[in-house]
């Protein structure tokens, strides 16, 4: 067991962020990221074996990697209040993932990871392409409270979370992840478990077809920042410190909605202060403005389009919310045409969208 303290992560302001690395009894790692030195001692843990990773498959027609993890089956599903792993733990109780009584945001390896970096080899399988799946798979739990969003967390706390989100893309380009992607999954139609406000990093042994389709186009002359510029401000939603929260015109999900810097910047690692600001500020307007429209806590899709490892200085970061709802009181399903072809079927024009949320 190792339990250090390091002082590098960046600043906020004039605010340092501390962050202490804590090495599980199962082998995995924990940070406790915060404005104060995190000097608490440990609290009883349990014993996990921990999964490796899967396997990696390559789909031949489709042109891309799928993560396949059978162990994940058993992973934690919606467990009481008083079984909740994501809660600080308290001395004499259940052990969680957090062997602490108290801290500010934590990030720690999954327990039910789908990608690590000692994965074993696959077993050959006649005409398939396999692959290591290699990476690294984490979880970040925003706060010690069971409930919460990015709005009610305060600004504070989300630029601790964005400050959290660059170390980690440091840390994991480092150990030779070729992309990496923050996510949130939020409400129940997403699919989520565990409700206790939390997000996940995933840093990939491959660019995802997605993000490799955005770097070419990127370098072809795709200009996102110009095309924003273009438009007027029809598809604007909100702005703030040289960023801009807008309905892309050729969104896929009813009140899909971009954050993006109004000058073209590879990741949230490159921006400045003032941009920092405004992006924490927007993700929790954001939120707010979904939960005020739909009437209750909006199920999304949160996700960090930041630059692969070695995308050009052309790519442009894109932070992209994909609401499940396409009404108050109505789901957004991903039915047959848009799971077997790719081809969204849109309910909501975006610019009626984009006027929508901005009234909020």
């Amino acid at each position: 067991m190792t339990d250090t303290l390091v002082h590098n992560a960046p600043q906020i302001g004039t605010r340092t962020v501390h962050c202490r690395h804590f090495t599980k009894r199962d082998g995995r790692d924990l940070y406790l990221y915060g404005y104060a030195p995190h000097t608490l001692k440990p609290l009883a843990e349990d014993d996990h074996d921990v999964a490796k990773g899967g396997e990696l498959r390559y789909h031949p027609l489709r042109g891309e990697w799928n993560i396949y993890a059978a162990h994940r089956q058993n992973r934690t599903f919606k467990p009481s209040a008083a079984d909740n792993p994501l809660a600080p733990s308290v001395a004499g109780g259940p052990p969680t993932e957090i062997p602490f009584a108290d801290f500010e945001l934590a990030v720690f390896e999954n327990k039910f990871t789908s990608l690590h970096a000692q994965a074993p080899k696959p077993d050959a399988i006649e005409g398939v392409k396999l692959m290591r799946a290699g990476g690294r798979c984490e979880v970040i739990v925003y706060s010690p409270m069971p409930s919460g969003n990015l709005y009610t967390l305060g600004q504070d706390k989300r630029r601790l979370l964005l400050s959290a989100w660059n170390d980690r893309y440091t840390s994991l380009f480092d150990q030779g992840c070729e992309f990496v992607l923050p996510f949130e999954n939020r409400g129940d139609e997403v699919g989520v478990t565990l409700h206790h406000p939390h997000g996940q990093i995933y840093g990939f042994p491959f660019v995802p077809r997605v993000q490799a389709d955005a770097a070419k186009a990127f370098d072809a002359g795709y200009d996102l920042a110009g095309h924003l510029k273009s438009l007027g401000g029809e598809y604007t939603v909100a702005k703030a410190g040289g960023m801009t929260a807008f309905c892309p015109p050729y969104a896929r999900f009813p009140y899909e909605t971009w954050i993006t810097s109004d000058i073209a910047a590879r990741g949230p690692w490159d921006f400045s202060e003032t941009q920092l600001d405004g992006f924490a500020h927007l993700l929790g307007d954001m939120t707010r403005r979904y939960d005020a429209f739909f009437e209750r806590p909006t199920a999304y899709m949160l996700s960090l389009h930041a630059a692969p490892r070695e995308a050009s200085d052309k790519f442009h970061f894109t932070a992209q919310f994909y609401p499940l709802l396409r009404a108050p009181g109505r789901v957004k399903y991903l039915a047959s045409v848009e799971q077997s072809t790719g081809a969204f079927t849109v309910d909501v024009m975006p610019e009626t969208a984009a006027k929508t949320l901005k009234a909020l």
